[in-house]
């Protein structure tokens, strides 16, 4: 049997201090409480860039707009595949307010700081690769 493949598509989203927006999965999620890139799935017939907006205006209720990819990475789940993609976004009005629509909480962090958060694996990974990147 093949194994499930899911394409998840992340943000690096900015504010103007140049921090970068990470959110905290809920309780009753699946790898729950973890931090991640806000963003989630690519549903049936949708683009990366209208995927990434919607599902940031519906866990946060902010709008971005979203600029060029940034990586793209691989990782292997016991149970799926996910087929990860990080762009590079900004918010469409600065002065919007995170909201908590469908994240437990979020933070505004700095790359080194991001070390201090849990994140799956996936997240991790993307990560890892930023922080090479900076060097």
């Amino acid at each position: 049997m093949a194994r499930r493949q899911v394409r998840v598509v992340g943000a690096m989203l900015q504010n103007e201090q140049g921090r970068y927006l990470i959110t905290q999965r809920p309780p009753t999620a699946s790898l729950p409480l973890l931090w991640e890139f806000p963003g989630g799935r690519v549903e049936e017939g949708e683009e990366d860039a209208e995927a990434l907006a919607r599902e940031i205006q519906e866990e946060t209720g902010v709008e971005v707009d979203v600029l060029g990819q940034a990586m793209h990475t691989h990782h292997e789940y016991p149970n799926y595949d996910i087929d990860f993609r990080v762009f590079h976004c900004r918010l469409s009005r600065p002065t919007d307010e995170i909201q908590h629509l469908r994240v437990h909480d979020h933070r505004w962090v700095t790359l080194e700081e991001m070390s201090a958060y849990r994140f799956p694996d996936a997240d991790a990974k993307t990560l890892a690769k930023l922080l090479d990147l900076d060097n």
